[in-house]
């Protein structure tokens, strides 16, 4: 029946009639699809789904237990922006897993059981803007270059995880960065990580939950703020010598003696040598006096 109580033409009704059927075809078990958008959110699914509409541009897999993002099957998504795989149990090796979907610009990896980031993990996503990929309580690792490719990235949230220590060229070199979570870290405030506080200080870059951006170890700067951490690490670091410091110090101090001492050697060798000759030289200059 239409909205007037008329019935409506029989044509209209299978033509509606197969249009939800073909939606519900084309939309994962479990999951529910909108226009260009898929939601499987808390669906207990331990799989990435299968048969996801190719022209879906959101993707959200949230409250799963989700273990593998195949590469494949995403490749498949080739329009993909928005993908939400946040709360699920994705773990060690995501490396190529993003290949495929070089448009996407927003990609939430949360709650997961990360354990490290490498320059092949996100390498691929040069549109990504936002990526989140806090609450990882085994991330312990993110390289030097792992965001190289993502000078689009404003949006970075590292927060909770394992991390001890963050290389300030890792984010120093994001043009459009503008927000860096890195609160509830167990960060590990030693003179290497003294570039990375500086940059802290000096950038433009919004820190949420800043309070909370604090040292963990060593033992007598536990709970510091990273602000009054800088000055600190600047008076200790310039004078402080390490172990290895004073082994390279006296290793050049020995180079030193032991250069002089060859030198030294040399010398006098030649002294000798010089005296020698010079004194042949002039008793042969007398015998040829005698002679004459």
């Amino acid at each position: 029946m239409s909205p007037s109580g008329r019935p409506r033409p029989l044509s209209l009704v299978l033509l509606l009639g197969m249009g939800m059927a073909s939606e519900r075809m084309d939309c994962p078990r479990r999951c529910s699809c909108q226009y260009l958008e898929v939601n499987c959110t808390g669906q207990q699914l331990r799989e990435f789904p299968a048969a996801i509409p190719l022209d879906t541009r959101q993707l959200i897999l949230a409250a799963n237990n989700v273990s593998y993002l195949p590469a494949v099957e995403l490749s498949f998504l080739a329009d993909l922006v928005y993908l939400d795989c946040r709360k699920n149990l994705l773990g060690d090796d995501l490396d190529f897993t993003f290949i495929g979907v070089a448009k996407l610009v927003y990609l939430d990896l949360s709650f997961n059981n990360l354990t490290q980031v490498t320059f092949s993990t996100f390498s691929h996503l040069l549109s990504l803007v936002v990526l989140k990929i806090s609450d990882n309580p085994n991330l312990v690792a993110i390289e030097k270059d792992a965001f190289a490719n993502n000078t689009w990235l404003r949006h970075l949230d590292v927060s909770r995880t394992g991390l001890t220590f963050l290389d300030a060229s890792t984010v120093r070199d994001l043009p459009n960065l503008r927000f860096l979570g890195l609160s509830d870290n167990l960060w590990h405030c030693n003179c290497s990580f003294l570039d990375f506080i500086t940059w802290m200080t000096e950038s433009n870059v919004h820190f949420p939950d800043a309070d909370n951006i604090t040292c963990y170890t060593p033992e007598s700067l536990r709970a510091l703020k990273m602000p009054v951490l800088e000055a600190q690490l600047h008076s200790s670091c310039l004078t402080q010598l390490y172990k290895q410091d004073y082994v390279f110090l006296c290793l050049i101090g020995f180079c030193i003696f032991f250069a002089g001492t060859v030198a030294a050697w040399l010398a006098g060798i030649c002294a000798v040598i010089y005296e020698v000759h010079s004194s042949k030289g002039e008793e042969e200059q007398e015998e040829e006096e005698e002679e004459e």
